[in-house]
């Protein structure tokens, strides 16, 4: 139920960077389920730091702030 809404509403998400704040947040927290090697977390670093050097990344508050707008629209 909770997994269907939540696709339901990312579905109407067309904002590139939150997408990608959301996708961080998931891959983070299938990583606690099991163990990553130090290649991948290293590379997953690398990747997000370049993200940020292309200002391809949102503020938390921003974040904070779109969701809120979500919550409103539904």
């Amino acid at each position: 139920m909770e997994r269907d809404l939540l696709i339901k509403e990312l579905q109407q998400v067309n904002d590139i960077s939150l997408l990608q704040a959301v996708k961080a947040v998931l891959h983070y927290g299938m990583q606690r389920e099991g163990k990553i090697s130090i290649e991948q977390y290293n590379q997953e670093l690398e990747d997000a730091e370049a993200r940020i050097e292309k200002g391809q990344f949102i503020v938390h508050e921003e974040a904070i702030n779109r969701i809120k707008g979500w919550r409103k629209e539904n």
